[in-house]
């Protein structure tokens, strides 16, 4: 369960923003998450909601999360494409010669401060 892992990194760089900039609560935060990073949304609202209740700045803090569409780049017809309907054969020209150019990161997004 990677996901408990990913949650208290970003309580950790929240609270360390928070220190650095003086502020005294969160909102909120924005999660943008890949499709295919292999971290599952839901366990990771219901780590945060665990988690931020043993924390300085973040007790009532909400947690958004956004999909990041995950694309696929062919590199001989130079087309994008969704990776979860066709995964490493392009739709376009049926090429193998393929990458994943996004969706398999997460980021924190915005931190809303109250």
């Amino acid at each position: 369960m990677h996901e408990l892992g990913t949650v208290n990194y970003v309580i950790d760089e929240v609270e360390k923003l928070c220190e650095e900039n003086n502020l005294t609560k969160v909102g909120s935060v924005t999660l943008q998450i890949g499709e295919v990073s292999g971290i599952i949304p839901s366990y990771i609202v219901d780590f945060w909601n665990w988690a931020v209740k043993k924390t300085k700045y973040l007790t009532e803090a909400e947690l958004k999360v956004e999909n990041i569409e995950a694309l696929t780049l062919c590199t001989d017809c130079e087309k994008t494409y969704p990776t979860l309907k066709y995964a490493k054969v392009c739709p376009y020209c049926k090429s193998e010669n393929t990458y994943l150019i996004q969706g398999n990161e997460y980021m924190i997004k915005e931190i809303e401060a109250c």
